[in-house]
């Protein structure tokens, strides 16, 4: 104990009376947080950090994904596995599996001669195997020291306990796990930790901690590990900035490793976007080269509108409609290339200045998206003209223009239009399923190639479809017989194991859409055909979004049928009427909130609730959660469904522009309770990008 106490001791003298000097930045534990080896720190990670850590030890292995998805709060979800777990106490299964989220709020950045301090909540909705409850300080010195100290319960509490100053901890009842027990927080044993990092250098750190975690059912009870001292130690190493990893002695009788991969959305891994940049807007054109009649020559028109196609094709943006005055020029375009609204715009305007007679003083530029006019953006040549090169460009463009409604009505006398439909695109390219968490296989994969088709058949009208073929993967197929559920719920989600057993090849989805704006911030979607993997059927949505508000709501009725399990042209005999009524409210960091409230595929009736962040470049992390009038019981396994929804833009790795993203939807369970149908193309997600806020936050890439 003398150990311990002189390791605290010194730990907490240097974390308050010391001075900071320059920054260290902050790593990773074993559990996937900011931290020592297997304790947490007072720091955060950088803003919007996504970070993966995959760290095991003997019979311990923890995969965890943390995000920053604010500079003071930060959230985890981690999926753990423990081995050996009946050598000694009957258990059903040989390696228990967990999963838990975590919740940690920064309360005091570290100063001069402050240190940062953060609360955390670990595992505060889970079964309660690693709950625990801390606070924790960490202080920097001379550019080459951390020091850590805490104080922690529950799980953190177990070893070296201090007494309950709080009161007992209750025994906890789990159940079906997934709700948080608020009355045993901070509650029960408190224990201390602590912790040092030295950086040797600039890729090597070597860390020293004293452990507050007894292990009690691992090592106590089960005896999957010995747990011979309280000290661990370690090193880790840089490899980039986005990869380090570390090899550790942890508790007097292990050797462990971690790999903790990290992505920020503010630095993408190419450095800079590759492409074609921006013309540069030269001198207007003196007007005695246009005679007073080119306003109604028509094959004048045809060759402005020719010549600004072919400036605006090199980023990826076709014209839909275009009408000239002698004074203004509105334009509709179609982006299918560049990942920015604001930046499609601002190649646009930039093209438009290059190729307009010099009387037309005003664009008018109109995005489309799925054959729908969302809003019109409204520059002034000379702005263009004058501010290209200014100091603060991006602002005062910004000032500048206007972003209005617009009508789905057709531009009075366009130029002939260019030939848009009936056109067919298709795309061939490999794919990779999973399906995670599983408690006997918790990662099944299986890879093969998708055939995605769309054909337009008129401006707003989509016949689309993607059919896969898998290759290979480690999906077994299920029993024969049906699949039990005592849940009582109708078996909507649970039997994804046949869908994705029984259906190779597989007609995922094949569907006619129909998008159309009948009011000026008014937009519908009529859907009909095998709208998803596992259900077909009709879908009707209404959405009222004006173009300068921060928010919208929605109206969403469907009328469903069950695919069969091989997901080719047959329906099952379940059928069900789903409808919602939806508020969509986004603020200016970036932050949106989405409340679905209704009637769900199951029956059962309630809301889903959906917060994330959202970037300028495309990235997007959030979370939900629904709960509805299926009990706790009847959901099952989970008590409610909940879930980290991640989509990264392939632009962001490759450095190219590209509107393709990676989306990622992990739950901890898939169940029947608050089942939605997974539709792509919903009017919200599609319309938003180019109404103004969404602009605003985008339109630091205008003049790129």
């Amino acid at each position: 104990m003398t150990v311990r106490n002189a390791l605290l001791g010194s730990a907490a003298a240097l974390a308050f009376a010391l001075p900071a000097a320059a920054e260290m930045r902050p790593t990773l534990s074993f559990m996937g947080v900011t931290g020592l080896i297997d304790m947490p720190s007072g720091e955060q990670q950088s803003d919007g950090m996504l970070s993966f850590t995959a760290a095991y030890f003997g019979p311990i292995g923890r995969q965890t994904l943390t995000f920053q998805f604010t500079p003071r709060w930060s959230g985890s979800f981690r999926y753990s596995s423990g081995r050996n777990w009946d050598q000694v106490v009957d258990s059903p299964f040989a390696t228990y599996y967990d999963r838990s989220f975590d919740l940690r709020y920064l309360i005091t950045e570290e100063g001069q001669y402050v240190p940062a301090i953060t609360v955390g909540f670990q595992d505060f909705i889970g079964t309660s195997l690693s709950q625990a409850e801390y606070i924790v300080a960490t202080k920097t010195f001379n550019d080459k020291v951390k020091v850590t100290a805490g104080l922690g319960w529950g799980r953190l509490g177990s070893y070296g306990s201090l007494g309950a100053p709080f009161g007992e901890r209750e025994p906890v009842d789990v159940g079906n796990g997934g709700t948080p027990h608020l009355g045993n927080w901070f509650k029960g044993d408190v224990a201390p930790f602590a912790g040092v990092e030295w950086k040797v250098t600039d890729r090597l750190t070597f860390k020293a901690e004293y452990s507050s975690d007894a292990y009690t059912e691992e090592a106590g009870i089960r005896q999957t590990f010995e747990r011979n001292s309280p000290f661990n130690f370690g090193l880790d190493y840089r490899l980039t900035n986005s990869i380090d990893f570390g090899i550790y002695s942890l508790y007097g009788s292990q050797i462990g490793a971690s790999l903790n991969i990290m992505m920020n959305p503010y630095r993408r891994p190419q450095g800079g976007m590759l492409g074609p940049g921006p013309m540069v807007v030269g001198d207007r054109p003196v007007s005695s080269g246009w005679g007073p009649e080119w306003v109604t020559d028509k094959g004048q028109l045809l060759a402005l509108q020719n010549q600004t196609a072919a400036l605006l094709r090199h980023d990826g943006i076709a014209i839909e409609q275009m009408a000239v005055t002698k004074t203004n020029v509105q334009i509709r375009i179609n982006s299918t290339q560049l990942d920015n609204s604001a930046q499609a715009i601002g190649r646009t305007a930039r093209a438009l200045a290059a190729t307009m007679p010099p009387s037309v003083g005003l664009f008018e530029i109109v995005p489309m998206v799925r054959g729908v006019p969302v809003s019109k953006v409204v520059i002034k040549r000379s702005d263009i003209e004058q501010l290209q090169f200014a100091a603060n460009q991006d602002a005062l463009i910004q000032e500048r223009t206007q972003i209005l409604p617009v009508s789905g009505a057709r531009p009075a006398d366009p130029i002939a239009p260019p030939d848009l439909t009936p056109r067919f695109t298709w795309n061939l390219a490999p794919y990779i399923g999973t399906t995670l968490f599983n408690p006997e296989n918790p990662l099944d994969v299986n890879a093969g190639l998708s055939l995605k088709a769309r054909y337009q058949l008129a401006p707003g009208l989509f016949l689309t479809g993607t059919v896969t073929k898998r290759i290979g993967g480690s999906n077994a197929p299920p029993a024969e017989e049906d699949t039990t559920d005592d849940s009582g719920l109708p078996p909507i989600r649970t039997e994804g194991d046949k869908y994705a057993s029984f259906g190779d090849p597989a007609i995922k989805t094949l569907s006619l859409n129909w998008y159309a704006k009948p009011a000026p911030n008014v937009f519908t979607r009529v859907s009909a055909g095998y709208l998803e993997t596992m259900f077909g059927g009709v879908s009707t949505e209404v959405l009222w979004m004006p173009v300068d508000k921060p928010y919208a709501f929605g109206v969403e009725l469907d009328l469903v049928q069950q695919r069969g399990y091989d997901q080719m042209f047959d329906f099952l005999d379940y059928r069900a009427g789903v409808g919602f009524v939806s508020g969509y409210y986004m603020w200016d960091n970036g932050i949106n909130a989405e409340l679905d409230v209704g009637r769900f595929l199951a029956g059962d009736y309630g809301a889903r609730i959906v917060l994330d962040r959202q970037f300028a470049n495309g990235w997007k992390v959030g979370a939900f959660a629904t709960f509805t009038s299926a009990s706790f019981d009847e959901f099952g396994e989970g008590s409610f469904d909940k879930g980290i929804i991640v989509e990264i833009p392939f632009g962001w790795f490759l450095g190219k522009p590209t509107q393709q993203v990676t989306r990622v939807v992990m739950r901890p369970l898939l169940r029947n309770g608050g089942a939605g149908l997974d539709l792509d193309g919903r009017l919200y997600d599609n319309m938003r990008d180019f109404r103004q806020q969404d602009l605003d936050f985008a339109w630091g890439r205008f003049w790129r």
